[in-house]
């Protein structure tokens, strides 16, 4: 069951014919045509085009960003003054236990 079957190569069956024998022919170089001297100049294009609706998308998608980040950040610090302020009552009814015995 656990065993691998090892796949068996199935010999060929009936008759084969050797391939055909490719003779070269012979090449005859000719001249290549000349090149163009005269190139076209690459315009001075800046790479990205921005037009007034791209512009406006990525000033929205920015500030989604920074108002994102910020309610992160502020929620963060909200947890960290919540905690403290919860670890400083409890260790004033601790102190106030001790004082008292």
């Amino acid at each position: 069951m656990f065993r691998p079957k090892v796949p068996t190569m199935p010999q060929p069956t009936g008759l084969t014919i050797p391939p055909a024998v490719v003779e070269p022919t012979a090449v005859t170089p000719h001249a290549p045509a000349p090149a163009s001297t005269t190139a076209t100049p690459a315009r001075n294009r800046p790479a990205v085009q921005l037009t007034p609706g791209t512009v406006l998308a990525m000033v929205g998608g920015g500030t989604a960003v920074v108002l994102v980040v910020g309610a992160v950040l502020v929620s963060m610090l909200l947890a960290v003054a919540l905690t403290a302020a919860s670890v400083a009552v409890c260790a004033l009814t601790v102190r106030s236990c001790i004082a008292r015995r």
